[in-house]
């Protein structure tokens, strides 16, 4: 560290400020005064003269000098007090103090010369952050905290010498760490447990959930050393994500060199189960004391917060709460209400909402940024633009394209029309039913006309119209059993003269649309072996999930046909259903031709396996950070504390002990040692890859053994080697039974075996 830096550092982290202040006013104050020190401290610096600027630099900057290994240029003697950021600008001639360089200042920024002044602000607010990063390590007490801080000095230090992003590698992994965050999972508490009050009620409780979240982003989480409620297991846990926060949310919101995550948005379930108690009781407690202290408009909503807190505590604990699974989706009484809201901000603003078709369900993706798709979205709306992929492969329109734009130029129309005996049919409906059976007639010869007459006209069954020319083209029939909860399709036909044109499809669609909007979930229908290809199309299955007992005795039965099965989804706009999905494919292909602009690099071939590597770690392969790949998040096993995911020094500690233990029977001596050649002429020409407890010592003390299975697998070698070198008869084969028996019981002894 270098002598002008220690004066100038503006921060003392918060942490230790308010480290038994809990989550309020005075921690975020103290954060935020912090972060406004830093960055005014930094503005000063950037508004240097550029030699003064160099000058700092020339601090961080390794030495040019032929063979010289100075990391940094420091103050003569005689100077070494004065301030280089207030008023002290030293002569570029001047040597550096350091005796092993003895070089001038200009040696140490040769290099510097065609740098933009961008890029020295960029060094410079990078070298403030070094600085405050250092005196957070002197200041703090905690080890393991301590031992963060020197990390990402040590990082940062790194990067200013190497003028390169700080990019953190390593066992921690990429964030997020566990899937729901909880900022989702907080989000579908309110849904799940909420969705029932009125619009007043839901938004109060929407932003007592908000305050929690900006509540756990800001707080200060205690250190794994003074948790001493915790199992083995969680304190293993919680120190790792303790150092996780630090380094992905902690650290970098007052040090900007180094990207910054949301806690609530990178950490999940495991985190916020082991600190809840803690925030609970703080966050209690600060609402006590500051609510008379808030303007009316936030005591409403402070009122809630402990009703708030204690239901949320339920959810946390329990392992099977629905808040926490990745398909969550909010209750059809919350959808309806949001449907009517819609409908209801529409008409005061003077437009029509009565489509209910229109209404589309909020994304949940939060992938990318709005703004990345919306210029892929303007990007394929362009006149002029032409897909790649498309250039070759000629694009396959949706089946029910080209009856989709009939209907929107107004060629054809779909009605619904049935007989009645209680109320008047009109002429044009009746018209049209004796034009479907026709149609029905036609095209199912198979059909007594009779029969088709009776059901065509029946006021149980409806039928769906196809028109065309104000004559009807096709149609289908059909009848509904709303107690039951399915619809029962009975004939479906389109005239042979205008068939392979889409109109089945789209028929079928607008069925499941007007299905769907009065609560029907299934289609069910007997299809003869000409249909049967038809309806699978339509996504009918063989496989019935509705029970026999639902329809039995209520749908016709045919000889010959097959029962087939359509299960609808309440939110999907089947009419719509095959353009969006287009659309969708469109984009994730123009996002993929951008993110490949943007990554397009080759990297050179692996040549790690031609020199006897047998496997690499993934994360290892070039390029594939680069192009999005994230090592996904494994829940650890509560059974096995000391599994590969844990603390490395643990599981190298435990696996040592039992190398000693196995070492030391009294079967262990045939396998101390590599086979010596001399003593055995072919051993090597039968066994390719030997492997002995010596050498497995040796791989133990390099920290080969990143993971169990690793040393499992080499101990069964061992056994496995002498099996198929001696005969079951021998001393040898005797030896590897007995020890290799040993061994897993000294494993099964410490929860590492699970065979």
């Amino acid at each position: 560290m270098n002598d002008h830096s220690k004066h100038s550092v503006e921060v003392k982290t918060e942490k230790q400020d308010d480290r038994s202040s809990g989550a309020g006013g005075s921690q975020e104050a103290t954060r935020q005064d912090s972060i406004e020190r830093i960055l005014q401290r930094k503005q000063r610096v950037y508004q240097l003269p550029r030699n003064q600027k160099l000058t700092k630099l020339s601090m961080y900057s390794a030495c040019q000098g032929p063979d010289c290994r100075c990391t940094g240029w420091k103050t003569p003697e005689e100077n070494r007090h004065k301030d280089v950021e207030v008023d002290y600008c030293p002569n570029f001639k001047e040597e550096c103090r350091n005796p092993n360089c003895k070089h001038s200042l200009e040696s140490h920024i040769t290099h510097l010369g065609d740098i933009s002044d961008d890029q020295i602000n960029e060094l410079l607010g990078a070298i403030v952050d070094v600085e405050n990063l250092y005196m957070s390590m002197l200041r703090e007490t905690d080890t393991d905290t301590k031992k963060v801080y020197a990390y990402l000095f040590r990082l940062l230090r790194q990067c200013i010498l190497t003028r390169s992003q700080a990019v953190i590698r390593g066992p921690l992994g990429d964030p997020p760490f566990e899937q729901p965050s909880i900022s989702k999972a907080v989000t579908n508490f309110v849904l799940h447990k909420y969705s029932h009050l009125n619009p007043g009620e839901l938004e109060t409780m929407t932003e007592v959930a908000k305050t929690f979240l900006h509540c756990l982003n800001h707080w200060n989480f205690e250190a794994p050393s003074a948790r001493k409620d915790l199992s083995h297991e969680d304190a293993s846990n919680y120190k790792i994500n303790y150092t996780r926060w630090l380094v992905f949310c902690h650290v970098p919101a007052f040090c900007s060199s180094l990207r910054h995550f949301e806690t609530s948005i990178v950490f999940g379930r495991t985190l916020l189960k082991a600190v809840y108690q803690y925030v609970y009781q703080q966050l209690l407690s600060k609402c006590k004391t500051e609510r008379d202290r808030m303007p009316p408009e936030k005591r409403l909503m402070l009122a809630q917060l402990p009703k708030f807190l204690e239901a949320l505590k339920h959810e946390v604990i329990n392992e099977d709460s629905q808040i926490w699974d990745q398909n969550f989706k909010p209750t059809a009484s919350l959808m309806l209400q949001k449907k009517r809201q819609h409908e209801a901000a529409a008409s005061s603003s003077g437009k029509k909402s009565n489509d209910p078709k229109r209404y589309k369900k909020d994304s949940e993706c939060e992938d990318l940024p709005d703004e990345v798709v919306v210029k892929a979205l303007k990007r394929i709306n362009d006149s002029n633009y032409t897909s790649r992929t498309e250039v070759v492969f000629p694009p396959n329109a949706p089946r029910d394209e080209a009856a989709k734009a009939e209907e929107n130029r107004r060629e054809i129309e779909f009605h619904v029309v049935g007989n009645s005996l209680t109320k008047p049919v009109t002429k044009e409906s009746m018209l049209w039913l004796l034009g479907l059976h026709s149609v029905f007639a036609h095209q199912l010869p198979g059909m007594p006309r009779e029969y088709i007459s009776q059901l065509v006209f029946d006021p149980k069954h409806k039928t769906l119209a196809l028109v065309k020319d104000g004559r009807p083209i096709g149609g289908i029939c059909f009848r509904t059993f709303a107690s039951q909860g399915f619809t029962e399709i009975v004939f479906c036909a389109v005239t042979s003269s205008e068939q392979v044109k889409g109109y089945g499809t789209h028929l079928m669609n607008h069925l499941k649309d007007y299905s769907t909007q009065r609560g029907i979930k299934h289609f069910l229908t007997y299809a003869d072996e000409f249909a049967i290809g038809y309806f699978k199309k339509q996504g009918f299955s063989k496989d019935i999930k509705v029970a026999r007992h639902v329809y039995a005795g209520y749908i016709k039965e045919y000889e010959g046909a097959t029962l087939m099965h359509c299960e609808l989804h309440p939110s999907l706009i089947y009419t719509q259903f095959s353009s969006v999905i287009r659309k969708q494919k469109e984009i994730v292909k123009e996002l993929i031709a951008q993110r490949q602009q943007e990554v397009q690099k080759v990297h050179p071939g692996l040549t790690c396996f031609k020199e006897g590597l047998r496997s690499i770690p993934i994360e290892s392969i070039p390029g594939l950070r680069e192009v999005g790949w994230r090592p996904q998040f494994r829940t650890q096993r509560t059974s096995r504390p000391l599994e590969e995911s844990a603390d490395p020094d643990k599981l190298s500690n435990a696996l040592t002990g039992v190398l000693q233990s196995v070492r030391q029977h009294s079967a262990a001596w045939p396998f101390l040692k590599p086979v010596n050649p001399a003593e055995v002429p072919d051993y090597y020409d039968h066994i390719k890859y030997p492997m002995d407890l010596k050498t497995m010592g040796e791989r133990l003390k390099n920290k080969y053994y990143v993971a169990r299975r690793l040393f499992m697998a080499d101990m069964a070698r061992i056994f496995t080697n002498c099996r198929l070198y001696n005969s079951p008869e021998t001393e040898y084969y005797r030896c590897a039974n007995t020890l290799e028996r040993y061994f897993q019981t000294k494993m099964k002894e410490i929860g590492l075996w699970d065979k």
